[in-house]
């Protein structure tokens, strides 16, 4: 037989990107692979089958968003206290106190607080459950974003997509079962760290999908070719890739490659189709801002996303660009930047998912690594906010939570997580338990241990949360 170099070697350019993918139809004949995105049993009755993680890079500022403290224009411009002074990087640009310049309104019949610069997560206050006390352990960019996404502050492990990748697979095989959006503006902080699989498998990787241009690179062949050619080359290519995995049992990287490249030829039809919005009513685009300039981008991810779900994709990411929610200075013109280019998706989104029914059972989850601290930086006309990792807010909404409900609180100013406070961990270990995972069981053996993503660190699921 001959090797995969010298078929590559004699097959022209167009033939070989189509041939890069193998055949459609189920197993041929290879042995199964070690690790694989087929379906995998719960630990336990899930109540969301999905998740959309629209991810706030930066550090959104909960006392302007979700967090309202009066107090703080009670005791505005006062210096702050020595713990609050403490948590300051940059002492010299540090002033006093600030209340948020923004009004704050009850909403919906539960009541929920949410500030005038989200008015349209405001109207969906009676379907999402806003968590006032996470709290991180560290306040760079950096090391917080690793925490967040895969539980300890190194750059080497899986993130969350991955884990629940791994330990529940896919509800369709011709589709990623992890799928991220970034911004076609930029990539976000740690790049596509974010989504890495870590030492996991590498078939668990966030598969990226643009939302310009063409969604997923190379997914096409340069030049179209009779069917018949097509498929005579996927089934050449699936017996030499057979052979050579039979040569080499039981090497993960090679699984991976392969398993990506039969995925590439079943995305060929699938993914054209999830992801062409043009198909949606003109309705459906306005709702999400499509037609906005400044809304559009996120507007299209988000729509995306709901016909991702529709089509059984675990997981999807969206980022915005960069860290815009950053505000060290600044800060009227940030949030209007960030909130103007934010809200109306992400309501759309949750209310698109609740009138199709699929709210039940897919998770939405907002927010970004850490808040911002209740004082001013760079103090005058252009102030901003500080990093603040002790007290900050994210929502969450559907996926078998209760709605129209906030949990923990801040202290008096909005600094430190107060009242049931929620760590990293305990976030983890709720979305996989909504998932239908628990955290203590997802393991994967590596160098003798046992790990997952709560790693030792103690985590609890928040039950108060969960209908």
């Amino acid at each position: 037989m001959p090797s995969r170099r010298d078929f590559f070697s004699r097959i022209q350019d167009g033939l070989m990107g189509a041939a890069l993918a193998t055949l459609f139809a189920e197993d041929l004949g290879a042995k199964p692979g070690l690790y694989d995105l087929s379906p995998k049993k719960p630990h336990h009755a899930p109540k969301a089958k999905a998740v959309i993680q629209l991810f706030q890079n930066g550090g959104p500022s909960q006392v302007d968003l979700f967090d309202h403290k009066p107090a703080l224009a009670k005791h505005a411009g006062q210096p702050p206290s020595r713990d609050l002074a403490a948590e300051v990087r940059a002492v010299r640009e540090t002033g006093g106190l600030m209340p948020s310049p923004y009004k704050f309104s009850r909403n919906g019949q539960s009541g929920l607080e949410i500030s005038e610069m989200l008015p349209n997560i405001a109207k969906a206050a009676d379907d999402i459950c806003v968590i006032r006390s996470m709290f991180t352990t560290h306040l760079a960019h950096e090391a917080a974003l690793f925490l967040m996404h895969g539980g300890r502050i190194l750059p080497t492990r899986p993130s969350l997509g991955a884990w629940i990748t791994y330990g529940l697979g896919s509800e369709n095989r011709n589709l990623p079962a992890y799928v991220v959006m970034d911004d076609p503006k930029g990539l976000p902080v740690n790049l596509i760290q974010n989504w890495q699989p870590g030492w996991l498998p590498a078939v668990y990787q966030g598969t990226r999908v643009r939302a310009e241009g063409s969604p997923i690179l190379n997914l096409h062949a340069k030049d179209e070719y009779p069917a018949g050619i097509v498929d005579m080359s996927r089934s050449l290519l699936h017996r030499m890739d057979a052979a050579h995995r039979d040569r080499h049992p039981g090497n993960v990287e090679l699984e991976a490659r392969i398993a990506n490249y039969e995925l590439a030829a079943r995305m060929q039809l699938a993914a054209t189709d999830a992801l062409d919005i043009s198909k949606e009513s003109d309705a459906t685009k306005e709702a999400y801002g499509i037609n906005d300039e400044r809304t559009a981008s996120y507007g299209k991810r988000c729509l995306m996303a709901r016909r991702l779900v529709e089509r059984g994709v675990r997981l999807i990411q969206i980022y915005i660009e960069g860290q815009i929610w950053d505000n060290h200075n600044k800060i009227r013109a940030g949030l209007e930047y960030a909130c103007g280019k934010t809200d109306k998706p992400s309501a759309a989104l949750v209310r698109d998912l609740k009138e199709r029914g699929l709210l039940d059972d897919t998770l939405v989850v907002w927010g970004g690594e850490f808040g911002r601290l209740p004082i001013a930086q760079d103090p005058g006309e252009n102030a901003g906010r500080d990093h603040g990792p002790s007290g900050f807010s994210i929502w969450m909404a559907g996926g078998g939570l209760k709605r129209g409900v906030a949990y923990g609180s801040t202290d008096e100013i909005g600094y430190r997580a107060a009242e049931n406070r929620v760590s990293v961990h305990d976030f983890h270990a709720t979305v996989l338990h909504l998932l239908g995972l628990n955290h203590r069981n997802l393991v994967f053996e590596r160098e003798g241990r046992n790990e997952r993503i709560t790693d030792e660190f103690p985590a609890r699921v928040l039950a108060d949360i969960i209908a």
